[in-house]
């Protein structure tokens, strides 16, 4: 296997916005992909691609510079899918759908689904979950490891802020991204493997392909991983409903990326936790949201609210948030942390409601507006 990167642009991004496929009077998960997708010039690789379900389609933005760029491209590509999907089926922006049933759902019949869904059994008919994907360019080979293990650091404050998946199969998980739970159950799944150079991470791979664990690049599905197209790619986020979400968190990933890479230029190493407390902090921000403590890398470490730690990090990353063009997208982190992300809506809509029919009507509604109605701006 052919292990390569190419050094890529540092102010680079790219999004990755998965969306959920649901019937406009049921509310439901349908498999309207495939029909949907005969329409698409190269399902495989184009602005709008075939995923794993078949009740689900994936939205890729070009190569921007700007975070606003960026979501102002999605927003025409959404525009497009639903021009496609006609009146009958609407897209839904969320972590996992509220309760449509898992196992009632299907995968694409394609060669790298059928090794998914026949290696990982029972787990693989639950990957009914949707997730946001940032690339952010990387300028050099030796920065790809470090970077990647930094932005893992961050875990917490993308699962919490992002955190759109507290219902499951009509229950609420406690959890506020229940998708974090499910899709790290997978093999090759979770955060990454500490390392510190490429060297390392061709070992890796090379030692994994040996024994069967992977036979291409992409099986390794760590939260955050390197590419081969010279990028580091941050998969921590579950899919959010509005631009001005998927715009605060393609900008936090840019900005950290930023200040990773410069802290590498001056010969510093980044900030590390053992594995156990990522793995910990990892977990507490899937199950509490932004109301979780989180265990900081400071030393000795300390036990601090997320809120007051990701206040810490924002002031770090501000003048890369000026210089990229973001500040503004950035600071929606802050607004997000303090009103509540989308898990927090929906629990609101279904205490007001009872009813998960009209929490998927709401993330209907907001999938792609510019900013969710009901924060205060």
């Amino acid at each position: 296997m052919e292990i390569t990167f190419t050094p890529t642009d540092p102010g680079s991004i790219g999004v990755e916005w998965e969306l959920g496929l649901v019937d406009a009077a049921t509310g439901q998960l349908v498999p309207a992909a495939p029909k949907l997708l005969e329409a698409v010039e190269n399902p495989e690789k184009g602005a709008i691609r075939r995923e794993y379900l078949t009740c689900m389609v994936e939205l890729v933005s070009g190569v921007h510079h700007r975070v606003a760029d960026a979501m102002g491209d999605l927003a025409e590509k959404l525009t497009q899918l639903r021009g496609l999907l006609g009146q009958t089926t609407v897209p839904l922006g969320a972590g996992s759908h509220p309760f449509s049933i898992a196992m009632e759902q299907t995968h694409f019949d394609a060669e790298r689904y059928r090794v998914v869904a026949d290696e990982n059994g029972w787990w693989a008919r639950q990957l009914v979950t949707m997730g946001t994907h940032v690339h952010v360019g990387v300028d050099h080979q030796r920065k790809a490891l470090p970077i990647t293990s930094g932005l893992a650091l961050m875990a917490p404050y993308f699962i919490a802020l992002a955190g759109s998946s507290p219902f499951w199969q009509g229950t609420d998980t406690s959890f506020a991204s229940n998708r974090t739970m499910l899709f790290q159950q997978l093999h090759t799944n979770g955060l990454p493997v500490e390392m510190d150079t490429w060297e390392e991470f061709e070992r890796y791979v090379i030692g994994l392909e040996s024994v069967g664990m992977i036979s291409q690049l992409s099986e390794i599905r760590w939260d955050v991983r390197p590419s081969s197209f010279g990028t580091v790619e941050n998969r921590l986020s579950d899919s959010v409903p509005t631009l001005w979400e998927l715009g605060a968190i393609t900008a936090l990933t840019q900005c950290a990326a930023a200040w990773l890479s410069a802290e590498l230029d001056h010969g510093r190493r980044p900030p590390r936790l053992p594995p156990w407390y990522l793995q910990e902090n990892k977990w507490r921000a899937a199950r509490y949201g932004v109301e979780a403590h989180v265990i900081t890398s400071d030393l000795p470490p300390r036990v601090v609210p997320l809120r007051e730690r990701l206040e810490f990090w924002l002031d770090r990353f501000a003048p890369h948030a000026q210089r990229l063009g973001c500040d503004t997208e950035l600071a929606r982190c802050a607004t997000l942390a303090e009103q509540g992300p989308c898990y927090a809506r929906q629990r609101r809509e279904f205490q007001r409601s009872g009813d998960l029919r009209t929490v998927v009507t709401q993330l209907v509604a907001e999938t792609g507006l510019e900013a969710p109605s009901s924060l205060h701006l």
